[in-house]
Order: C-alpha cells, then sequence, then structure tokens
C-alpha cells in the first residue's frame, strides 16, 4: 500500500502520537531496568541475615527466618511446639526409651573422648521433657539439669537460653540441638560462654546438610558461623552425627584465661 494513499493526520495530533510513543517506551525501559533491583531489596529484607559485627565474613551462612514482629511473638510461636499435647504425649510416652538410648549412645561416646565425666556439672539447653537429661544420667552424670520455656521437672527447669537463669561459669559442659530455634543466636551462644567454666565443653547438634523444622528461627548453612559465634572458645571437633534429623556434631571447649606474670 502506498503510504500516499493513508488518510493525512491533522498537523498539531502527530505531536502528540509521538509524545505517546516516546512516552510509553520511557516507562518500558525503567520497568525492565528497575524491578529487578527492587526485586531484590525486597527479597533482602524479609529474609534479614545475622549482623556483620556479630558473625563475620560467617554471616552469609547463618540466616535469621522472617516472620517475627516481636520477641513476644517469636516465644508464642516455639511455644506452639512445646505446648502441643499431641507432641507431649509422643515425648513422655513412644518416644522417651528411644530417645534416651540414642542420646545415651551420643553421651557414652562423649565420655569416652574425655569431653563429659562422672564429676561434670551439666547442662541440656532447650531439653522438652528431658530426655537428654536422663541420658545423662543415665551414663553416670548425675549432676544434670535441663532448661526449656515449659519445665518439666525434675529433669527440666523453666528458662529462656537467650537469657540463661544461672551464674557465671556455672557448668563443666553443656549440650544442645537446639541451635536452629534461636532468634538471636550471638545472644544463644553467649550465654553458653559466660555459664560455662574455663575449660569447660559445649556440644551442639546443628542441621548444616538438610534444612530445620518449620519451628526453626534460623538456617546455618556451614559451621563457620559458630567458629565465629564463639569468641571465647576453640573449635575440638566437627563430625557427622544422626541425630533425630541434625546431620553435625560441633564440639567447642571455652577458653582458659592466662594468668599475666606480676
Amino acid at each position: 500500500m502506498n503510504p500516499s494513499s493513508l488518510p493525512k493526520l491533522p498537523i498539531l495530533l502527530k505531536p502528540f502520537l509521538l509524545s505517546l510513543f516516546l512516552s510509553l517506551f520511557f516507562l518500558a525501559f525503567l520497568a525492565s531496568h528497575s524491578y529487578s533491583p527492587l526485586l531484590r531489596l525486597r527479597t533482602a529484607l524479609q529474609t534479614p541475615t545475622i549482623p556483620p559485627s556479630r558473625a563475620g565474613n560467617g554471616g552469609a551462612s547463618l540466616r535469621i527466618r522472617p516472620g517475627y514482629s516481636s520477641y513476644n511473638v517469636y516465644i508464642e510461636r516455639q511455644l506452639n511446639k512445646t505446648l502441643n499435647p499431641k507432641l507431649r504425649k509422643i515425648w513422655t510416652t513412644r518416644d522417651w526409651d528411644r530417645k534416651i538410648r540414642v542420646f545415651a549412645r551420643f553421651f557414652q561416646s562423649l565420655k569416652q573422648r574425655n569431653l563429659i565425666f562422672n564429676h561434670s556439672k551439666a547442662l541440656s539447653i532447650g531439653a522438652r521433657v528431658g530426655q537428654e537429661v536422663a541420658a545423662m544420667k543415665l551414663v553416670g552424670v548425675s549432676d544434670s539439669v535441663g532448661i526449656d520455656l515449659v519445665p518439666y521437672p525434675p529433669l527440666v527447669m523453666k528458662g529462656d537460653f537467650h537469657a540463661q537463669p544461672f551464674e557465671n561459669q556455672t557448668f563443666d559442659f553443656e549440650f544442645s540441638n537446639v541451635f536452629d530455634h534461636a532468634l538471636y543466636p550471638w545472644k544463644f551462644v553467649g550465654e553458653i560462654e559466660r555459664t560455662l567454666k574455663p575449660g569447660g565443653v559445649c556440644v551442639l547438634h546443628v542441621a548444616v546438610l538438610r534444612r530445620a523444622d518449620k519451628y526453626s528461627a534460623n538456617d546455618l548453612y556451614s559451621v563457620q558461623p559458630l567458629v565465629e559465634l564463639f569468641k571465647e572458645s576453640e573449635l575440638l571437633e566437627v563430625s557427622k552425627v544422626d541425630a533425630f534429623g541434625l546431620d553435625t556434631e560441633v564440639v567447642f571447649r571455652k577458653k582458659k584465661k592466662k594468668i599475666e606474670n606480676s
């Protein structure tokens, strides 16, 4: 078709159409170049990582899960699991003997490696109904106790692992398999180091190769963040373990302070 045969547009309409075309082209350009950064920013805000000042270079390997608008909201969510009547019944009946046997093997292995002794004063952190405590007592560590948001006497007393209810340098040994439930991992570790005696041992069972459960407050992707969080301790061992959904055992010893020569 010959362009000359097209109806001629009014002179005043041509600038308007040209302006509209340029505006649409400009908006399309902006959308294609700005959507992705905005989306990435929104995603970053929704999945905050541990503050760099707390975790150093390992911060990218420890991610705090979103969704907790306040500490009370976090506590309520944790209590939803701890107070679940069906779970508590399972923990105290069907799972009771089985978990004690498994934990007893873990603690017996630690005794053979001279990491815990019969005379050790021991703490289980996040002990729920106390299978870990019962297992420590079974292998001869009689001075053992657990803490959890909900007490289960006589094995477990009430306590928040972000603020342990104990004096400084109370325990020779501390164990936990609930690191993934810590909303503030640096406080969780800080309280362990505060209440451990110099030379005391901490053993953590964590999930590195698999994701933890829906009640977890953080995700750990390597052991490095733990090494950086334990500022007053030295890393002794890292090994694979099959422990109720957790795959890695990490062992730390709190450093003894050097006595300066007078």
